[in-house]
């Protein structure tokens, strides 16, 4: 099969390699899922610009979990069909309860954990001590025509079954491939809610016991890229009212103005500042209650603490490319409370598969803004990222019907 593969820094590959295969003894506990769609990540731009990183290499060893090391077959936002199913797997079901069936549509959540690990005996399975993913860590990766993974890894995007109701073939396979970057919105969202509530509103593991939020806080998203604009999306989906939004790059901006979600949307390089429009758009002034980092630069860090108020929640999303200062000014005298997200874990992805399914992301699909073939992996892909651009997000598809 065809292969997208990572063997070094701006050294990234489309080759034959041996498929996964039906009746190898490696495969007897995974399900072969025929790849539709596959979206670039942030991560993966930045392996392929000073990689290897999360990638393991001859310098780091293979990884723990998966025993793989480079080259490794990229891509982990990906969407497909699923085509064999082992015996030994017949009566087991989805990520989300839902009984496995050949030609069944899924998304994909790409993670590897322990499960025995101080995080994941705490259901924090995203902070794993050896998290890995695929397409990063070895195990295959969606940049291919098949992948094979665990039938828990598999989400059903079509839950009917021929007698029972449920969504069928007409999901959108391309916008569901955007449900892993949803995902990890949908993580931080749920960090602002346990960093919100009363503690004894919160249950064991640190959870809102009661999901009704106060639509009414006005929140702020720094950077509209990939991450920046999902979060935007979840904000909608969780019935938030007031959603600003920060985004330097004009083409960003405006594709966050066509979704029609923001309250509104700021040039920070403009005269006027970030924090300066925070407060004359909130209805008292007194600056937005939440700020979701999704750019990981000084000058949105400290545009971002400036425009929160008293005892407001920052949120942070973004790898910065460089060290970070913790403004201290604003940080004491409003006394904030910062938090930091690492990607979602079972429940997130659930949850985020089922506001999909029911419609609560509608318009996600302009997020997407090429889609491209698995050979222009790098030249159309890759490369046109790392450049100064105005993409949200590309996609690309093994299957050239896909693109006619």
């Amino acid at each position: 099969m065809r292969a997208a593969r990572f063997y070094a820094a701006k050294d990234i590959r489309v080759e034959e390699i041996r498929a996964p295969q039906p009746d190898d003894s490696d495969n007897n506990d995974k399900v072969l899922v025929e790849v539709e769609w596959c979206g670039i990540c942030g991560s993966d731009l930045n392996e392929y610009l000073l990689g290897p990183f999360a990638i393991p290499s001859p310098r780091t060893g293979a990884h723990p979990l998966t025993k793989d090391i480079l080259p490794v077959t990229m891509g982990h936002e990906l969407t497909g069909r699923i085509t064999h199913i082992p015996q030994t797997l017949s009566t087991q079901t989805t990520g989300n309860g839902i009984p496995l069936r050949k030609g069944q549509a899924v998304v994909v959540d790409p993670r590897f954990f322990c499960a025995s690990c101080n995080p994941c005996t705490q259901a924090a399975t995203n902070c794993c001590q050896t998290i890995g993913f695929l397409g990063l860590s070895g195990g295959g990766g969606g940049l291919a025509e098949v992948v094979a993974v665990r039938p828990g890894q598999v989400y059903a995007l079509d839950t009917g079954d021929g007698d029972d109701e449920g969504v069928r073939e007409e999901v959108d396979l391309a916008a569901a491939a955007l449900i892993e970057p949803l995902a990890v919105a949908w993580h931080g969202f749920k960090l602002f809610l346990s960093a919100s509530w009363p503690r004894g509103q919160l249950d064991e593991e640190n959870r809102p016991k009661s999901l009704d939020i106060d639509t009414n806080v006005p929140a702020l998203i720094i950077g509209a890229g990939p991450v920046g604009v999902a979060m935007a999306f979840v904000l909608r989906a969780w019935g938030m009212k007031t959603i600003l939004v920060s985004e330097p790059a004009a083409g960003r901006r405006e594709v966050m103005r066509s979704t029609g979600i923001a309250t509104a949307i700021f040039d920070p390089l403009a005269q006027q500042s970030v924090a300066q429009r925070c407060r004359e758009v909130t209805a008292d002034g007194d600056g937005v209650g939440v700020v979701f980092d999704c750019a990981g630069s000084q000058p949105g860090f400290q545009a971002g603490c400036e425009g929160l108020r008293f005892r407001g929640v920052y949120v942070n999303l973004a790898v910065p490319k460089t060290p970070i200062t913790v403004p201290l000014g604003p940080f004491m005298q409003k006394e904030i409370t910062y938090k930091s997200s690492l990607a979602y874990d079972q429940e997130d992805f659930r949850e985020t598969v089922d506001a999909f399914l029911k419609g609560r992301f509608n318009g996600v699909e302009n997020m997407i803004t090429r889609r491209i073939a698995l050979e222009d992996i790098v030249a159309k892909g890759v490369e046109e990222l790392v450049r100064p651009n105005e993409h949200i997000k590309i996609l690309a598809s093994p299957k050239l019907s896909n693109l006619a």
